[in-house]
């Protein structure tokens, strides 16, 4: 009996072995666990609050700010982007992965639920016989700690993940609120030209009645009227369709769609700033890369686990205690075993292999990452600084050329020196390039937001590089 107490207590390391800090635990456990770095990267690269909502209170509280800030109200790009993180409801559904990756981990930190199996048997009294088994798995609790590592990457790749889901709702708000302005300016452009068409249009019908102008002449005027209509109805569809975008964008519905945006983008600022150091910068900084790194030292784990239990796959010890009551004496005796998987046929060689293959292939597609955001860093100075100089082209030598053109035309014209043709072409390149110049100048702020987004992260999607393990490697 002493060497099954001996026996017993030798066990005792395992239990207490795989325990974890109470202080670890509560850390995982708390409801919005992990996200205070998210929001505050959030105000470090957006400059902007975000919000994890959990009741009805905080949801009223967030409704009420977004109402105070665009009910009736023409709003700026940083008003956009403040009223996405707080109402975007993609955000919060974001925000609830991370919560499942932190009790994931908190699940991981507790002890595995012994099995209790109790028997009773009377033969007849006085004689009756209790016993009870009480199983624990020793890999669950020996490899505990391993697991809760494992999971805790996992988590911080889940961070990362919500910040980069954060920063693409910001930078694609911006882009919206960008596309909408702008195409809110072309329309506001269209209609001031619609209106001078329209004056000469009824103009050439004034003259065609009384005889001064051939009838061709009086077709080209109402041809181009017509022609500017259409543009105008066409740029109408488009802004509103931008401004769509960017209520989908903010989350905005219902009395909450009665905003505005301004007519016209920003100017082009006088000078812009070449960022030498934006390779070293964006590698320092991206959360997807981090995320890709967080992913892959989770895979390295899960590799090392597999390793550990290569040969154990399946151990499990029994400890328990057996009582038999007779009439005059009771007599106590203690009992364990231990029972484990021999792998006679199964060495785990191939498991072994598949997580090796597993973890290269993450720790490749890690490095092409870091090669691509390279370049996608580079492209984005590129684009930022020749943006920058064809719409400055556009603003200080194609349309002073053209207005100078028009202007001429205009004057040669009532001096009946120059035809109808002749005035309409000018007017219609000048249309053009004004046309183009607006484009220049959106582009330009497209560019500028796409520099951002090469350094911080937050594009189109985010990607990871192993989110999951490979099988049998989890520890589960």
């Amino acid at each position: 009996m002493r060497s099954r107490k001996a026996f017993a207590f030798a066990l005792l390391p395992l239990f207490l072995g795989g325990c974890v800090s109470s202080a670890e635990i509560a850390g995982y456990s708390d409801p919005r666990a992990g996200f205070s770095a998210v929001r505050a990267k959030t105000a470090s690269v957006a400059g902007k609050e975000t919000v994890w909502i959990r009741s009805r209170a905080e949801a009223e509280a967030v409704a009420a700010r977004v109402r105070s800030m665009i009910d009736k109200k023409s709003i700026n790009a940083d008003t956009a982007v403040q009223v996405a993180l707080l109402n975007n409801r993609g955000l919060q559904a974001a925000y609830a992965e991370l919560g499942i990756s932190a009790a994931d981990v908190w699940q991981e930190t507790m002890l595995v639920n012994p099995r209790l199996a109790v028997g009773v048997s009377a033969l007849g009294a006085p004689n009756r016989t209790f016993d009870a088994t009480i199983a624990a798995n020793i890999v669950a609790l020996a490899t505990q700690r391993r697991r809760v590592d494992i999971a805790a990457s996992r988590f911080r790749a889940a961070q990362f993940r919500a910040a980069a889901e954060t920063l693409r709702v910001a930078s694609a708000t911006r882009r919206a609120w960008i596309d909408a302005v702008s195409a809110w300016e072309r329309v506001a452009y269209l209609n001031k030209a619609q209106t001078a068409a329209d004056a000469a249009s009824e103009l050439a019908q004034k003259l065609g009645e009384s005889g001064a102008m051939p009838k061709g002449e009086q077709a080209r005027e109402h041809a181009f009227y017509a022609e500017l209509a259409g543009q105008a109805a066409k740029a109408r569809l488009e802004a509103r369709l931008a401004k769509e975008e960017l209520t989908r964008q903010m989350g905005v519905w219902g009395q909450d769609l009665d905003y505005f945006v301004p007519d016209a983008l920003p100017a082009l600022p006088r000078a812009i700033r070449s960022n030498a150091t934006i390779e070293a910068d964006a590698l320092r900084n991206r959360v997807d890369l981090q995320m890709a790194k967080a992913d892959l030292q989770a895979l390295a784990k899960s590799y090392g686990l597999t390793e550990a239990t290569r040969y154990l796959t399946d151990l499990e010890v029994t400890g328990g205690v057996e009582v038999e009551r007779e009439e005059r004496k009771n007599l106590s005796s203690g009992v364990a075993e231990a029972a484990f998987e021999i792998p006679i046929f199964d060495s785990g060689k191939a498991r072994l292999r598949k997580a090796e293959l597993e973890y290269m292939r993450s720790a490749n597609v890690l490095a092409q990452k870091a090669v691509n955001i390279r370049s996608e860093a580079r492209s984005a100075e590129e684009r930022y600084r020749s943006r920058y100089r064809i719409a400055r082209h556009y603003r200080d030598s194609v349309l002073p050329l053209r207005t100078t053109v028009e202007e001429q035309a205009l004057l040669t014209y009532n001096g009946m020196i120059t035809n109808t043709f002749e005035l309409l072409a000018d007017v219609r390149a000048k249309l053009d390039a004004t046309l183009l110049s607006l484009g220049a100048k959106r582009d330009f702020w497209q560019a500028d937001v796409d520099r951002a987004t090469a350094i911080h992260g937050g594009g189109s999607e985010v990607e990871t590089a192993s989110s999951q393990a490979p099988d049998g490697a989890s520890g589960d």
